[in-house]
């Protein structure tokens, strides 16, 4: 299970939070003024990433093959092919008058400043020092306003509930390849896929603190009232659809690779 906690929740959260030739410019627009757009870039390294950390640490396979496998990851997902379906859906999701609303809020001084501060916080050299100043930020904000409004925060955002269902689903696409390298003598796909929902309550504790940390992290440069504001736009009409149809769209776009990934691993591995 070592590959699989590989995958980063805390990117998984930024990204959740993120153009066919049909799709509105409009639509288009919004993803462009959005942080979803740069952190999307990402997430295909991202994955491979912890794949390749997970394998090298299991200890079951060679570093080259763990390298091949995480080429293989990698190369499942395509960015511009993410972007075209987050693009389809607003398009077929929000209303123009919503589009116009999330696009006006992003080209905002405040949208602006917090757009940036979640790509720099989905940056991989960021993730060691959020897990480096978790401590840190816990101690500094417990009992202040701010740690009162995370609450708020990640009802809006979906935040810890999308991040803890699409980890699921990448955990399952992932014990797919395990299960290819375990043969007979190891644990089967469905008994890996048995641990797997078995700790979901433990995993949402997990991730549930990761997004906290996360949301310290990248907001303490905004004040009270500015992250009010911000929490504002994420429950507003407008705001809410936004989220809703991204994360959906992100989900999908995830998980769907993942679940070849298994199969893939299988002819390269095992031919005929």
């Amino acid at each position: 299970m070592r590959a699989l906690s590989q995958v980063k929740p805390a990117l998984l959260f930024l990204l959740l939070v993120c153009t066919s030739a049909t799709a509105s410019p409009l639509a288009d627009s919004v993803l462009r003024a959005s942080p979803v757009d740069a952190i999307v870039a990402q997430y295909p390294a991202m994955m491979s990433q912890g794949v390749r950390e997970g394998l090298n640490q299991s200890g079951r396979v060679e570093p080259f093959v763990a390298n091949t496998v995480s080429s293989i990851v990698s190369n499942a997902f395509s960015v511009d092919e993410i972007r075209a379906q987050v693009v389809e859906d607003l398009d077929q999701g929000l209303s123009d008058q919503q589009l116009d609303s999330v696009l006006g809020w992003y080209q905002t001084p405040l949208a602006e400043r917090i757009t940036q501060a979640e790509i720099a916080a989905s940056r991989p050299a960021a993730w060691e020092k959020v897990e480096a100043a978790a401590a840190d930020l816990q101690d500094n904000y417990r009992g202040s306003e701010r740690a009162k409004l995370f609450d708020r925060f990640d009802r809006a955002a979906r935040a810890t509930e999308s991040t803890v269902d699409t980890t699921v689903a990448v955990q399952l696409g992932l014990a797919s390849t395990l299960a290819v390298f375990n043969g007979s003598e190891g644990p089967t796909f469905e008994q890996l896929q048995q641990k797997i929902e078995s700790q979901r309550d433990t995993l949402r504790a997990m991730v549930a603190r990761q997004v906290y940390i996360g949301y310290l992290y990248t907001y303490q440069d905004l004040n009270t009232s500015e992250l009010k504001d911000y929490i504002g736009f994420l429950e507003s009409d407008s705001g809410s659809a936004f989220v809703r149809v991204v994360t959906n769209s992100i989900q999908r776009s995830i998980t769907d690779p993942v679940e070849s990934v298994g199969s893939q691993l299988t002819r390269f591995f095992n031919p005929g």
